[in-house]
This record gives structure tokens, sequence and C-alpha cells, in this order.
């Protein structure tokens, strides 16, 4: 009698391939994984404090060059994601209060427009047709993600213009 019955030998062979699978399916997943296995990128968000409603706009520098973007309309007491990847560490931020007036700018100058818009560069803005606005500039270092708190004029934090 052999040492290995057919059915011992089958189930010897398939055990061996069961084996070579094993070896293989961790390269396969190594593969999937490292994709995944980058830092997440930062998120920007804004979050309005405030009792009014608020037109945001953002300005920032990415491989392009200068870049500003608006609005976003942000009720009073709500946050929202403004950039799901932020492009620089410097992000620059216009915000101006719907219902009493008043605005966050900054020394630093950029384009906007009164409706939505993606407007590139910084310079001469009158000239192209766009608003000139100031921004505040908002550094956010190394910072996974980075959360700008607007309040009303009354709480610190905020410095409306």
């Amino acid at each position: 009698m052999a040492p290995f019955s057919s059915l011992s030998w089958h189930r010897i062979a398939s055990a061996h391939r069961r084996w070579r699978l094993l070896r293989i399916v961790p390269q396969v997943t190594l593969v999937l994984v490292l994709p995944s296995a980058h830092p997440a990128l930062a998120d920007f968000k804004l979050c309005n404090a405030t009792t009014s409603r608020l037109g945001v706009s953002i300005g920032y520098q990415d491989q392009k060059g200068w870049a500003t973007e608006g609005w976003w309309n942000i009720p009073a007491q709500s946050c929202e994601t403004l950039l799901k990847q932020m492009p620089s560490r410097y992000i620059y931020v216009h915000a101006v209060d719907y219902d009493r007036a008043g605005e966050w700018g900054g020394n630093n100058f950029m384009c906007t427009a009164d409706r939505t818009f993606i407007i590139r560069d910084v310079k001469d803005c009158p000239k192209r047709g766009y608003k000139r606005a100031g921004v505040v500039e908002i550094d956010t270092g190394e910072a996974k993600d980075w959360t700008v708190r607007l309040t009303d004029p009354n709480e610190s934090g905020a410095k409306p213009k």
C-alpha cells in the first residue's frame, strides 16, 4: 500500500496550491495598501460662529500660481469644508457679513467678483474687471486639518473691519 492514498495526495496538492496562493496574496495586498499609506491631505474648514450669514472667499498659491475663489454662503452657527486638499501652507480669507454689512479682511489683497468665481493672479484686479479685497493670511503650518472660526465682533477671536 502506498503511503498516501489518492485522496490524501489531493489534499496535499490542494494545501500546496493554497500555500502558493497565500504567498502571492500578501504581495498583491501590499501593492494595494501602499497607495493609501501616504498621509492624508489637509482639509481647510471655516466655521461661522456669528449670528449672521457669511459670504467667504479664499486665496492660495498652487502649482499654477495665485488663485482666489468664492463665494461660499455659510449660515450662522455652522461650518463648511472649503478645501479638501490645502494647496499650500498659507490660505487667505475674506468674509462678508450679509446681515450686518461687516467684513473680515486684512492687509494682503486678492481679486474677488460679485458672483461665484475662480480668479487666477492677484494683480491689477480692477483693470481686469474684478474687485480688490483685503484678505487675512492664515498660516496652517504642517497641520493635517485647519479650522478658522469667525465670531461676532463683541467676541474674542474676530477682527472685523
